[in-house]
């Protein structure tokens, strides 16, 4: 049975295509392009603008600090062997990618939260600061604290009333990553981006190379055309992210060839675990956000299911050169705001369809019945990114959400986005010759 939710959302989805089509036909009618591909469109390039291989040094400090890809980290003081932190809850607006921005709520003007670093044994005092128009808490997710600064409303305090600040102090008695978020009216606070990564480093420096990268993994419904996420949504989420970026506006993660790469991937998101897979690459599952896997205990993978409210850390020795997918393998998951209530028209005859829409919007053209590669094609409503991809180096790359890359070259130059790998001659798929399909008996 359709209920009302189901005929509202098909109701737009069809409303929203309808209308992409129509200003297509207007396009191509103004510039005298034909009907078969469509109006052009515009694919952003998906080049990381920030710094991609240096988190935030500190001086006096031995790790290597963490990167998070088109995020933030939190600077502290020290003062009387405390180190001294101040997040701040508010409102914020996002760009999600190019065409889709969003008003958030988040920390510090942003969403996720900025990373927290610190060191194991290192006592840390962090003021937290509510500019939300409700109530807030903070809780320390995966952390072993005292009872009362974990942050759960009614329970282990009073929750932070609008415009107060409260003081939490812990001792970082384990190294490992951690999470943290609200724990006051967590269905809206956390579907609205108020979520951030932890990252205790060990008292021991690593005696290597490491290149230390952090990703959180979330999902939003997004109504076609709207700024505000929806947070009763329980299914049918329709923007998957990276540190809150859909591709292409995600940054890559980039090595050189040699090294040790970690990448740290959480999860807070409403309802869905995430299968992250990687290509061209096996990488062992070293932690969680419990701590620490012992050696004899790890096991190698291609894909690590990082699971609602957990975190998985994973490393891998980066040997492979060239521009290799990271990405959730649940498909819908690396799709841009798609409506998943349309109806299914792969395989259909839509000539009549046509015919009889065509009355109504002159030159309408049926799409998805072959697929839905030609939807990339699509104009769009303002404020949307409906089947958005990235423009890559030998086309569009038809994904989007929880999607980017891990780039890895022989050397690295400089700190910024080293562009598209250079594949050596006669090591890319093409067409097949007439003389290579004879001498290989392939009839095709």
């Amino acid at each position: 049975m359709m209920n009302r939710r189901t005929l509202l959302g098909s109701g737009l989805a069809a409303s929203a295509a309808l209308l992409a089509r129509a200003k297509q036909v207007a396009a191509q009618a103004h510039t005298g392009h034909g009907t078969a591909q469509g109006a052009a469109r515009s694919f952003a390039a998906p080049v990381g603008t920030g710094t991609l291989t240096k988190g935030r040094a500190v001086a006096g400090e031995s790790y290597t600090p963490v990167v998070m890809p088109n995020g933030r980290t939190l600077p502290f003081e020290q003062k009387n062997g405390w180190k001294i932190f101040h997040l701040v809850a508010e409102p914020v607006t996002h760009e999600i990618a190019p065409g889709l921005t969003i008003e958030a709520w988040g920390y510090n003007g942003g969403t996720p939260g900025p990373l927290i670093e610190c060191v194991e044994g290192d006592k840390v005092r962090i003021y937290v600061t509510n500019k939300l128009p409700e109530p807030t808490t903070v809780h320390w997710h995966g952390m072993l604290v005292p009872a009362g600064m974990d942050g759960v409303a009614g329970l282990t305090q009073k929750a932070i009333p609008v415009g107060e600040t409260y003081k939490y102090e812990l001792t970082m008695t384990e190294a490992g990553t951690f999470m943290y978020h609200p724990h006051f009216d967590e269905m809206v606070q956390i579907a609205l981006g108020m979520v951030g990564m932890i990252v205790v480093h060990p008292r021991r420096p690593e005696a290597r190379r490491v290149r230390d990268y952090a990703l959180m993994a979330h999902e939003w419904l997004i109504p076609i055309g709207a700024k505000r996420p929806d947070p009763l949504a329980m299914s049918d989420f329709n923007v998957l992210t990276f540190n809150h970026k859909a591709f292409p506006g995600t940054e890559p993660l980039v090595a050189e060839q040699g090294d040790l790469v970690r990448i740290r991937i959480g999860n807070l998101g409403p309802m869905d675990h995430h299968p992250i897979h990687l290509h061209g690459y096996h990488f062992d599952v070293t932690a969680t956000d419990a701590g620490p896997i012992p050696k004899s205990a790890r096991w190698p993978e291609n894909t690590v299911l990082v699971p609602v409210g957990g975190v998985r850390v994973i490393e891998l020795r980066a040997d492979n050169l060239g521009d290799w997918a990271l990405h959730c393998h649940m498909t819908h998951h690396v799709m841009n705001q798609m409506g998943h209530d349309v109806p299914n028209l792969i395989g259909a005859n839509t000539r009549g369809l046509d015919a009889r829409v065509g009355r109504i919007v002159p030159g309408y053209m049926t799409m998805g019945s072959t697929g839905m590669g030609d939807m990339h094609e699509m104009d769009l409503p303002d404020n949307s990114i409906s089947m958005l991809g990235g423009q890559g180096p030998f086309g569009l790359i038809d994904m989007g959400g929880m999607f980017t890359i891990l780039k890895v070259r022989k050397q690295l130059s400089g700190d910024k986005d080293p562009g598209w790998y250079e594949h050596p001659a006669g090591t890319v798929a093409g067409k097949a010759s007439a003389d290579e399909l004879a001498r290989d008996g392939i009839k095709v």
